[in-house]
């Protein structure tokens, strides 16, 4: 397959972010129906909540604090609960107990990318899964060790990376520059680092998105788009 029909798709998401995983599930039905464009995808950090402590809190306390009732919230988990289903996607959100901070999920998908786009690929759908499918707290190390380990990477390196700072600020530096590109909102899908699609788009919308980008940069159009 040519490089002239390969394009990379930055997405950029937090990996406790329902729409992020619904988006993630579109984006592999998108790419299978983009027909000969090889679609190279790349993980990008986000944090829908920076200020969340280390440890985590108390999820539902903290949906409580954002949300303002319990009703609200089961209302939430009720319009996402069957958009989800139709991609696959056990919800399970009454099984989530904590709340947690996702910076060092995010230095983990950074090492998994630099391990290989497979690796991330893995990396990424396990954290969704163990996040909303299985309620297990992604900020705990331990629970972060074993998504890496079953995605393929170095258990043991990744066990003696997390306690440190390595990638803290370079994970940061990723997360502002995304606020700096306007990116308020995630799942975003970045293609060929020029085009922007916003949402849990469909998976139409995307493969349609992706072809399109693939016969502009066939045509030679996006060395001198500006």
């Amino acid at each position: 397959m040519s490089e002239a029909n390969a394009i990379t798709v930055d997405v950029v998401s937090d990996v406790v972010c329902p729409w992020c995983f619904i988006g993630q599930k579109r984006l592999d039905k998108a790419v299978a129906a983009a027909g000969d464009v090889e679609v190279h995808i790349r993980w990008r950090p986000f944090q829908l909540d920076p200020t969340i402590p280390p440890q985590g809190k108390d999820r539902r306390e903290y949906m409580l604090a954002k949300f303002g009732s319990d009703e609200r919230i089961r209302d939430i988990h009720a319009r996402i609960g069957p958009l989800g289903a139709a991609e696959g996607i056990s919800f399970a959100f009454d099984a989530i107990k904590m709340a947690p901070n996702t910076l060092d999920a995010h230095r983990l998908i950074r090492w998994a990318g630099a391990a290989g786009e497979d690796v991330q690929n893995r990396l990424v759908r396990r954290l969704f899964q163990m996040n909303f499918e299985e309620g297990a707290n992604i900020g705990d190390h331990s629970v972060l060790v074993e998504a890496a380990r079953e995605a393929g990477m170095d258990a043991s390196v990744v066990e003696t990376l997390l306690p440190s700072d390595a990638d803290v600020e370079a994970v940061r530096t990723e997360i502002a520059t995304a606020s700096r590109m306007g990116i308020t909102g995630v799942p975003c899908f970045l293609l060929e680092g020029k085009y922007a699609v916003m949402g849990a788009q469909d998976a139409d919308t995307l493969a349609d998105a992706i072809r399109q980008v693939a016969a502009a940069k066939a045509r030679g159009e996006l060395e001198t788009a500006g």
